[in-house]
């Protein structure tokens, strides 16, 4: 019984165990963000120090931009990624976390350039239109297309964003763009340049609609700075939604904690952003994760504050794979003593065939070659039973049954014995 108890106590140590490894995620994730100096790397650095709570590290894998991003992640090369709104993920593998901020799309130009309000007669410009892998190219690329601007009717200039307000003011190029957050850094040090300034389009509702995954959002007057008051008024621009994309496979719970982070980083009121806009899992161009679609929705659970948040963060996970344990596994444990018992009382119940086959045989006159015959297998099941070991608890149906034989075997021999007196008074003179 000991043993079964031990086998018990293992299984049980098992499934725990089992349910532990399965439920506990790796404290470990890594982040493509973009360049080092960029606004998806500073980001990147506020999901890492709200991560760092929890004791998970984020790896920040600097890139070129958000193509390079969904390459990465395409690949499986990283765990998450921050991608611009429009760039395709040549992969069913990645779903989003949700959409997280606006990035609206800035011409940055010196305040006395003629250039036209209207993009679509631009033309002989000398233009900065991000960096190869960047999210800028290939959002510049689009937004030829949704103005009807053909890509050779002006002269694209590589260079980094950090560079690219300095060329504006030494008049080596015309336009420099940026698609990024309207507080990025680079941006902040470009407003307050009295010489640069943001150029208003013609026509920004059109171009949105023209652009599948743009949106329209307007900067108020004084919203960057208000001495000087920067913009002077009110600027309506062309902005995209950036994402958090992750692996299908990266554990829920670390699901959980992006879209926690998600949710304290980008959930305020904003210079563009109402509170409460973001994240969203609408307008993400991806299918949306699950753990993150039921935390963005429903908020977080109400164990958040008194379970580990790996425990917490998938509440309904532990709770389908405990319940089970305590409804299938629980009462088939309480059935192994049952069981045992059985085991061991039909080691003797084995024998009552053959002991009741003697007896009806008993009763069939049988003949003294017979009667031999049936002593003989009579012996054979006591030899048996005399010699089985059974725990003291499961010896008293070993008693019985010896019991029961010797009943047989006197009756054996009562029959025995009438047939030799029977026989003695017949052969008398």
């Amino acid at each position: 019984m000991r043993a079964w108890l031990l086998i018990c106590c293992a299984v049980v140590v098992a499934i725990l165990w089992a349910i532990f490894a399965h439920l506990h995620p790796t404290d470990r994730i890594v982040m493509a963000a973009g360049p080092e100096i960029g606004a998806y790397a500073q980001i990147a650095g506020k999901y890492k120090e709200v991560l760092a709570r929890d004791g998970i590290h984020l790896e920040i894998a600097y890139t070129a931009g958000s193509a390079e991003n969904a390459r990465l992640i395409a690949e499986g090369k990283v765990d998450a990624a921050l991608l611009q709104g429009g760039i395709a993920v040549p992969s069913d593998t990645v779903e989003a976390v949700g959409t997280i901020f606006y990035e609206p799309v800035v011409f940055l130009i010196r305040r006395d350039a003629p250039i036209p309000r209207n993009p679509a007669n631009w033309s002989g410009l000398r233009i900065a239109s991000g960096m190869p892998g960047s999210g800028t190219e290939a959002a510049f690329r689009d937004f030829e297309a949704a103005v009807g601007l053909r890509h050779d009717a002006n002269t694209h200039i590589q260079i980094p964003y950090s560079e690219a307000a300095g060329a504006v003011l030494r008049n080596e190029i015309d336009i420099a763009i940026f698609v990024a957050p309207v507080d990025a850094p680079y941006l902040i040090e470009a407003y307050g340049h009295l010489s640069l300034g943001v150029l208003p389009l013609d026509h920004v509702e059109a171009i949105s609609r023209r652009m599948e995954y743009a949106e329209v959002v307007t900067v108020p007057a004084g919203g960057m700075s208000l001495a000087p008051v920067l913009p002077p008024v009110a600027r309506t621009l062309v902005a995209l939604e950036a994402r958090l994309a992750v692996q299908d496979e990266l554990h829920p719970a670390l699901v959980n904690r992006l879209a926690m982070a998600a949710i304290e980083l980008h959930g305020g009121r904003g210079i563009i952003t109402d509170p409460g806009r973001f994240p969203s899992i609408e307008g993400t161009g991806l299918a949306v994760n699950n753990t993150a679609r039921q935390l963005i929705l429903e908020g977080p659970s109400t164990w958040h504050d008194w379970l580990p948040y790996w425990v917490a963060a998938q509440i309904n996970r532990v709770l389908l794979l405990v319940l089970p344990f305590f409804f299938i596994v629980v009462p088939l444990l309480r059935l192994i003593p049952a069981a045992y018992a059985y085991v061991m009382r039909w080691r003797v119940w084995r024998y009552y065939p053959e002991i009741r086959r003697i007896e009806d045989e008993l009763s069939n006159d049988p003949t003294p070659e017979g009667l031999s015959a049936m002593r003989a297998r009579l012996a054979e099941v006591e030899e048996r039973l005399a010699a089985m070991r059974l725990p003291t608890a499961y010896r008293q149906s070993q008693y019985d049954a010896r019991l029961h034989l010797e009943l047989v075997q006197k009756r054996l021999s009562e029959i025995r014995g009438d047939r030799v007196n029977s026989e003695s008074v017949s052969t008398a003179p």
